[in-house]
Formats: structure tokens, sequence, C-alpha cells
């Protein structure tokens, strides 16, 4: 009798990138549409650590120097694509943002004054931030 892997939720990551009272997000350039913060699909063999890294590095340019876990999503409707649970990281990063991979606009937003249109759980992870972080 052998091993049959169980159907599980895909690993992603987001990270959480705050300059002076400005959170980073991402507009996405494919479904679901909206703003989102930077992170994506964590790759086979890759840690979330290093996965987190790349993300943020191939959508935003930007080079995270030192990471801190915030907290884990997993919701089985946080992305409407398929079952995800997400490591979220607070990202201390150097360098100037510029959108790439994925993104169609990058931008920091006021903590009091998010987009309209959010993809996923974001706003509700952003929302943890600003709660946890008071």
């Amino acid at each position: 009798m052998g091993f049959e892997a169980p159907k599980t939720p895909y690993l992603t990551v987001d990270g959480i990138i705050v300059r002076e009272g400005h959170i980073l997000l991402v507009e996405r350039k494919y479904p679901p549409l909206g703003w989102a913060l930077p992170g994506g699909f964590v790759e086979y063999g890759e840690s979330t650590e290093e996965a987190i890294k790349r993300e943020i590095n191939e959508e935003t340019g930007l080079v995270v120097k030192e990471l801190e876990l915030f907290g884990v999503y997993s919701k089985p409707d946080r992305d409407p694509r398929v079952h995800t649970v997400s490591v979220v990281y607070i990202c201390d990063t150097e360098g100037e943002p510029s959108s790439g991979s994925d993104a169609k606009n990058l931008r920091f937003f006021p903590l009091d004054s998010l987009p309209e249109k959010i993809a996923f759980d974001h706003r509700d992870i952003i929302k943890d931030y600003i709660r946890k972080k008071r």
C-alpha cells in the first residue's frame, strides 16, 4: 500500500510593506482584479520565506531585508479561483518600487484611505495589521 497524497489547499504568501504610514499595494493585471498585497504561490521546493522575497522582488523590484511572520489566512473562499492558505509576512524592504511581473501598477496608500476594490481577503489582513500595530 503506497502513499496517496491528499487533496490540499495551495500555499501562498503575501507581504505587508509599510513606509511612513502608507501600505504598498499592487494593482493586479489578471483576475481577480483589484489592488492586493504583493505575493503569490509558493513553488515546490521553496520555503515561504524564499517565496515572499522572490514574489516581492518580481512584483515590485524591492529587496526584502527583514521578515516578521504576521499570520496565516486560510478561509476556503479567500481566493475565488481555488482554496489557498496564505502565510503573511511584514517585510522591511529597500529600494524604490516599480511594477513588474503580474503587477499592472503599484502605489503606497495611506492606511486610513485604502482603494475601494481590494482583491482576495487582503482588506481583512490590512485591518488586522492596523489593529495589531496600534
